[in-house]
């Protein structure tokens, strides 16, 4: 009798852990730079999209930067001058200060980007 099921095409490789292995790209469809792959065009598409310097700040971005700053200060405190519990109660007071003062020269640095590049878009516009 003739078989029903076909069977398939490629195997799956299994490997030790029983994980299966898929052949070929599985993730999303490559762009055209990535297509042709040529590196510089690679390095523009990336650029354009994780130039990380024309994202607004964040509060949490300048908690993170504030918490490390802070810790390092602790570390400092406790290591060079050998005083614990002095740099343990300046360490909320150091967090609070720092917080905001690291949002706002982040947003004054990005606001002040942003501005150059507007002038400058708009001087390359007129120039035309």
């Amino acid at each position: 009798m003739a078989q029903t099921r076909r069977k398939r095409q490629t195997k799956h490789r299994g490997n030790a852990a029983g994980v299966v292995e898929s052949r070929g790209r599985t993730g999303r469809k490559p762009t055209a730079a990535e297509k042709s792959g040529k590196p510089r065009d690679l390095a523009k598409d990336r650029e354009a999209q994780l130039d990380r310097r024309d994202r607004p700040p964040t509060w949490r971005g300048a908690f993170t930067r504030a918490m490390f700053a802070a810790i390092l200060m602790l570390l400092v405190v406790i290591i060079v001058f050998n005083q614990g519990n002095q740099a343990i109660a300046l360490f909320p007071i150091v967090l609070i200060m720092y917080v905001p003062i690291s949002y706002y020269t982040d947003k004054w640095i990005y606001d002040r980007r942003q501005r150059k590049k507007a002038e400058s878009g708009a001087a390359g516009k007129a120039s035309r």
